[in-house]
């Protein structure tokens, strides 16, 4: 990817931390200059009140909003669903899928990532080691966390992986997860998970569809108690679940301080768990929902687009959001969700943004072609976009006369 970083005016100078966001409009209709140093937001002042001191870059007409994140997604399956025959383990393509995927979502505004990678079977830590290879190679330009995820955990076949997790932790797995529903004992599996996380002080990310109300309930049970943080997702079994039902759980989910990770764009796994997660009911009883991708175009998923603003957006025009809430689920609660500081558009906070080209949120959820993206106070993404009509097919269009045109 080329380095966007704009230089400065011909015969000027510019600390090359510096960053200068000049006239950019944001939510609540300001139209302000955002001066960003070392990786932070140092002023936000009224249009033309920061001195230019600094590299510039003209955001008029763009929105200037916090970065999303994107906390549930599979860089090492990505981009295969068109790949021949078995897809490759080998750690040069998992590393390659992983590296493109999250370049894919950053490209789209996606500062940091969190990565669900499978351990064991016969690819063994394989995996895991070129996603954390994908990872030191984004240095820079995103933040890539990888989850650990184990197939068994419990009886004779689970003692293998119980060991493999633990050792993917001591390698730079730095959240520990799993699917529960897979296993014989899914409630000996979500203890197991909890007492490495609890071992390593690591917060814990659960695969599960949430069709089982008292599984739910265990999980929740069992959950509450841990210090850095569980989340579970995608959960869309909760929406085939008769009201009453999916309240209770929500109730349960919503006291032990779970965090649900939905999945608008068709989820991961299996046609008959597509869906997303009820999220008015979920977000009534007080659960955190944040909103994440999940497959991108592999066996669960053949299409996707790794496009937060596209989650946003369905959670708007499916989900019954408000174009606020459905963004915020989407950065705000994700980067929550993650372990990742706040963010604001206001000094002292981390320069995490996502300049897009629009004036009101519900019009880029709608439709957002032109973007760039900031990590770490600087410019490491643009994506720009033209629209242009044929004069003639616009005096069609208009109905204007053609002025002897043919």
């Amino acid at each position: 990817m080329p380095d966007s970083q704009p230089r400065p005016p011909d015969g000027t100078t510019a600390d090359s931390s510096a960053l200068l966001l000049c006239g950019a409009r944001l939510t609540d209709g300001r139209t302000v200059d955002v001066r960003l140093g070392g990786g932070r937001i140092e002023a936000v002042g009224t249009a033309g009140s920061l001195p230019p001191h600094s590299a510039r870059v003209d955001l008029s007409g763009y929105l200037l909003l916090p970065a999303p994140a994107e906390p549930h997604g599979h860089g090492d399956t990505a981009l295969t669903a068109d790949c021949p025959g078995p897809v490759s383990y080998a750690p040069e393509d998992v590393q390659r899928r992983a590296t493109e995927a999250a370049l894919l979502q950053l490209g789209h505004g996606a500062t940091a990532l969190r990565s669900h990678v499978r351990i064991g079977d016969v690819q063994g830590l394989g995996p895991l080691e070129a996603v954390l290879q994908a990872r030191r190679s984004l240095r820079g330009l995103a933040d890539l966390t990888a989850v650990a995820v184990p197939r068994l955990l419990t009886g004779v076949a689970g003692a293998d992986g119980l060991a493999m997790l633990r050792d993917a932790v001591k390698m730079g797995a730095a959240v520990v997860g799993g699917c529960p529903d897979t296993d014989p004992d899914p409630t000996g599996y979500v203890q197991a998970v909890l007492e490495v996380a609890a071992e390593h002080g690591c917060p814990v990310d659960l695969h599960t569809h949430g069709d089982d109300p008292a599984r739910l309930a265990r999980l929740a049970a069992m959950a509450g108690g841990l210090r850095a943080g569980v989340a579970v997702g995608p959960c869309a079994g909760l929406s085939r679940m008769p009201r009453e039902v999916a309240s209770r759980a929500a109730d349960r989910l919503a006291a032990a301080g779970i965090t649900v990770i939905c999945l608008p764009q068709g989820g991961c796994g299996a046609s008959e768990h597509r869906g997303s997660a009820p999220v008015r009911l979920l977000r009534a009883a007080g659960v955190r929902v944040a909103a994440g991708g999940g497959a991108l175009r592999d066996v669960s998923n053949p299409v996707g687009r790794g496009d937060p603003l596209e989650a946003a957006y369905l959670l708007a025009s499916q989900g019954g959001l408000g174009a606020q809430d459905a963004y915020r689920s989407v950065a705000e609660t994700a980067r929550e969700a993650m372990g990742l500081p706040e963010v604001r558009v206001e000094a002292g906070f981390p320069a995490e943004l996502l300049a897009v080209r629009g004036e009101r949120l519900a019009g880029v959820l709608s439709l957002a072609y032109s973007r760039i993206v900031i990590h770490r106070g600087r410019v490491v993404a643009r994506t720009s976009a033209v629209r242009e009509y044929c004069d003639s097919a616009v005096a069609v269009a208009l109905d204007l006369p053609r002025q002897g045109r043919p």
